[in-house]
């Protein structure tokens, strides 16, 4: 254990994609974001930060991942929400979000048009 507090747990991943991988989760079960409740979100994000700025300060991070899947599509594996805490470094070999180069931008009008469908269920 790493932290802990009321509501929210951190502790260091058993697979280390780069030394001092940690993952925080609510402490009650919820499968995925969709099913977090807003004051469980927020602990988990407070927890995260704490441990972003003992991570930086405990590995020399230069910089710093978090990711979180939700959904067999998305590379969800352990079915309990979890949000990785990854420190990092210059040429620790991690992959990238985008391993083949970042794409190209896309047209403002499809932009648009995605940000109008979002603000709808947004409104809802």
């Amino acid at each position: 254990m790493v932290a802990a507090d009321a509501t929210a747990l951190a502790f260091m991943d058993l697979r280390q994609g780069v030394p001092g991988h940690v993952l925080v989760i609510p402490r009650r079960h919820a499968e995925n974001l969709y099913e977090l409740a807003d004051e469980e979100a927020d602990a988990v994000m407070r927890l995260t930060r704490r441990v972003a700025l003992a991570l930086r300060d405990a590995f020399g991070a230069e910089g710093l991942n978090l990711w979180q899947s939700n959904g067999r599509v998305a590379g969800q594996e352990v079915f309990h929400f979890h949000l990785h805490v990854q420190p990092r470094r210059a040429g620790d070999g991690l992959l990238r979000v985008y391993p083949h180069g970042v794409p190209a931008p896309t047209a403002a009008a499809e932009l648009a048009a995605m940000a109008t469908a979002v603000r709808h269920h947004l409104a809802g």
